[in-house]
């Protein structure tokens, strides 16, 4: 009966745990996202003529498919003559900070409003170039950027949530991205050695949790 008690009060303070950690969450999301936090309105990836890779737009200031084209198209003439290849640069375009990067055939960009903080869109621009260069194992081209979409876009996922920066280390970004591209199905002998040891960690976490 004890045994039964000390159960049942454990689960109802698990319960108003997770309640009281949701309704925190819900709250701290609000504020940083109508007040301080850095707001990214989109991140690119065009190839050497403008096309588009891979694309996440954040913001509304781009209302139809065709608006988003224009400012690809756009943003991409203006930049194409910098020397973008050595480190990245800043420019301001529509009323927007742009940072950017060019590396072989791929140009990367990552779009903020006109009063966000550059240094903390360079640095999700960073993170999103390093993590890309580690899960293409520095073949950074389009070729090979298009044989990993999947890979990349769940890069952005991990670097960016509704315009709010969540993760510029490209090292947890990839590691991440990783863990989530993972079939869990595969058997161990075709897995990484961190492969392994993700999914080891995630049947020993089910087993605990039955």
């Amino acid at each position: 009966m004890e045994s039964e008690a000390l159960t049942v009060s454990f689960d109802l303070l698990v319960n108003k745990r997770s309640v009281e950690v949701i309704n925190f969450a819900e709250i701290w999301f609000s504020y940083v996202w109508n007040d301080s936090c850095p707001v990214v309105k989109n991140i690119l990836l065009l190839d050497s003529e403008g096309k588009r890779v891979a694309v996440k737009y954040y913001s509304d200031d781009w209302t139809t498919n065709n608006a988003k084209l224009a400012f690809e198209k756009s943003l991409f003439a203006k930049t194409l003559k910098s020397n973008a290849r050595t480190e990245a640069e800043i420019t301001m375009f529509d009323n927007n900070i742009v940072l950017y990067k060019f590396v072989q055939d791929l140009h990367f960009y990552v779009t903020g409003g006109e009063d966000e903080n550059e240094l903390i869109l360079a640095a999700a621009l960073q993170g999103f170039f390093d993590s890309v260069s580690l899960l293409l194992r520095g073949n950074v081209d389009k070729r090979e950027a298009l044989e990993n979409l999947d890979l990349i876009f769940l890069c952005l996922d991990e670097i960016v949530e509704r315009g709010m920066i969540l993760e510029t280390d490209a090292n947890v970004i990839a590691g991440k991205v990783a863990v989530n591209s993972m079939d869990p199905t595969a058997p161990l002998s075709e897995q990484t050695i961190g492969q392994a040891l993700a999914t080891a960690r995630e049947h020993l976490t089910r087993t605990l949790f039955q």
